[in-house]
């Protein structure tokens, strides 16, 4: 499977950006989705989650800036940030997920490149 996310940038604080995620080499439409940011000296956190059939989490941080949405016609999935803060400045990948234990865990190894957004005035 490849995890190609792209759409990242510098954008000032209160901006938005739009993050795109191409799955391929897999059945993109039976897996549950989620997009993940790894901020610089920290580890890896998942921010968002969208299942196969459509519901939607997220985690406090981002409740109500962020907005997860998929195209399975695309194999995408997508990210839209408004409300930008500095602190959302991290590298952005995205992954198939499932839940075991109460908790979100990333389904693929391989996490492709990520996205770059950098938050700052």
């Amino acid at each position: 499977v490849q995890l190609q996310a792209s759409g990242g940038g510098l954008v000032q604080p209160g901006g938005s950006l739009r993050l795109t995620c191409v799955v391929s080499g897999s059945r993109f439409s039976i897996y549950d989705m989620g997009w993940y940011r790894q901020r610089p000296g920290k580890q890896r956190e998942l921010v968002a989650t969208i299942t196969n059939g459509g519901s939607t989490t997220y985690v406090d941080f981002v409740e109500g800036r962020f907005t997860i949405a998929r195209d399975n016609a695309k194999n995408t999935v997508n990210l839209q940030m408004n409300s930008l803060k500095p602190e959302d400045t991290a590298v952005y990948y995205c992954n198939a997920v499932f839940r075991s234990g109460g908790i979100w865990h990333n389904h693929f190894d391989s996490w492709g490149q990520g996205t770059l957004v950098t938050v700052s005035s």
